[in-house]
């Protein structure tokens, strides 16, 4: 029984313990954003909106910089395919020298191959570009926000 007793008086002991570190560290956080806060800042948005006016700047030129390599990863993979295609109807013309329904097959292929690839590369170009446009809108939109 007493050391029920016991148990009860440590458990209650270690709650009210507890809860005094917890509000003393509290106080201890206000005290220090208190201190070292620095109101000028607070009272004039002008640094917000300069902050966010470069920001904007830099994510706009980091969007372009994406566009520009994300196309030319577009471009070089619609070459490669094409170089793939030309270098394939090569080895069929060069392993029949007639002329066959094989040769034509293989040049006709290869045509409908470097045409697929110019489109996929230019709808893939157009849709870089939509999602690049998207993301400029919403940094300009966001920079409207901070300097209202």
């Amino acid at each position: 029984m007493k050391l029920t007793y016991l148990k009860q008086q440590v458990s209650t002991l270690g709650r009210f313990l507890a809860t005094t570190l917890f509000f003393l560290s509290a106080i201890g956080f206000v005290w220090h954003f208190a201190l070292f806060s620095n109101p000028v800042a607070m009272a004039s948005p002008a640094p917000i909106s300069i902050a966010a006016a470069d920001m904007g700047d830099r994510t706009k030129e980091a969007a372009d910089d994406v566009a520009k390599g994300s196309k030319n990863l577009i471009r070089d993979t619609a070459n490669k395919v094409e170089r793939a295609a030309n270098k394939n109807a090569a080895k069929v013309d060069r392993a029949d020298d007639e002329g066959s329904g094989v040769e034509r097959k293989a040049k006709r292929d290869r045509d409908r191959i470097e045409q697929r690839a110019e489109e996929d590369a230019a709808r893939t170009e157009k849709a870089v570009d939509k999602n690049m446009n998207a993301v400029k809108r919403t940094v300009d939109s966001i920079k409207d926000a901070f300097s209202n």
